[in-house]
């Protein structure tokens, strides 16, 4: 699924384009893109209708939006992209895409939000707003968050972002480095590609025990990763294929430069030893053999 970056790229687009209008009309092409909102996509629709998106939020991976009905009442519209869901912004009256599963009409008879997902594990829901304890202090979700979302960690570009106590519960942890990175409820956004380079960054096997790391080493891990999805960002995210984009269609470029992630058989451009493909939690892990060598204790990266 689309990690950070990509899911901050949307955000600011959203921003550009949707903040600030009023939904006229909402439509969901069926049960599924609203399987998330127990009442169904009919109500779902009923309930959008009317109401002023006030911002485009974010944490790690989620996204939602914040909505504001005529009486003031504020809830949250949360956007799961999925595997390949894409928000578009384009004209009421411009083709039509073959997996597109909902629309966002707006009164000002401009522009239409249109939520497209080719593998349908994507939807939208709307959730109740509740003050940010995780992230308490730094104002940066004013609104509040979605209370579907409030086990997850603050993530490494946020104000709130405790560095110290994410390094102190990696070390607690006895269990891959890796599987320490992608759990969100201990740091969000991170997913595999940006684990993967943030591990090529720091010369770390995915596969050590976070445990065994020094404090020290975890550090440069976290800041590596902060460091490497700062750049993709400011590439528009990671596209391996068309089913990321941002609101305007446009695919980011950051794949070219990955140094680890996809890159199996080419050689490590520190050293030049061949990248290697490693199964890892039902996905792949890339890493170099000679700048990150594994853990001599086989089968710390199943555990």
């Amino acid at each position: 699924m689309p990690e950070l970056p990509e899911v901050e790229v949307v955000r600011r687009g959203l921003g550009d384009h949707v903040v600030g209008r009023r939904i006229e009309t909402a439509h969901f092409g069926g049960a599924r893109v609203a399987r998330r909102h127990l009442p169904g996509p009919v109500d779902l629709a009923d309930r959008l209708t009317g109401n002023v998106v006030r911002a485009a939020d974010r944490r790690g991976k989620y996204l939602w939006l914040v909505l504001e009905a005529t009486d003031g009442h504020r809830q949250a519209l949360v956007i799961h992209l999925g595997m390949s869901g894409q928000l578009l912004v384009e004209a009421a009256i411009a083709p039509r895409q073959a997996h597109l599963h909902a629309t966002l009409d707006f009164d000002d008879d401009g522009s239409q939000l249109r939520f497209v997902d080719q593998r349908t594990f994507g939807g939208m829901a709307l959730a109740d707003l509740v003050p940010d304890v995780r992230g308490a202090g730094a104002g940066e979700h004013p609104w509040g968050i979605p209370e579907s979302i409030t086990h997850i960690a603050p993530d490494p570009l946020e104000v709130a972002f405790d560095l110290a106590a994410v390094i102190a519960r990696l070390k607690a942890r006895h269990t891959a480095v890796k599987r320490g990175l992608l759990d969100q409820q201990l740091v969000s956004g991170i997913g595999n590609i940006y684990a993967d380079e943030a591990l090529w960054r720091a010369r770390v096997h995915g596969g050590r025990a976070a445990s065994a790391l020094s404090r020290p080493g975890l550090g440069r891990i976290v800041d590596q990763a902060h460091g490497v999805m700062l750049e993709a960002l400011e590439q528009g995210g990671t596209s391996f294929d068309a089913l990321y984009v941002n609101v305007n269609g446009a695919s980011g470029y950051f794949d070219r430069s990955l140094d680890a992630y996809g890159r199996q058989g080419a050689p490590c451009r520190r050293c030049g030893a061949p990248i290697r493909r490693e199964a890892f939690m039902n996905r792949s892990s890339y890493s170099c053999p000679r700048c990150q060598p594994p853990p001599r204790a086989a089968g710390v990266a199943a555990r």
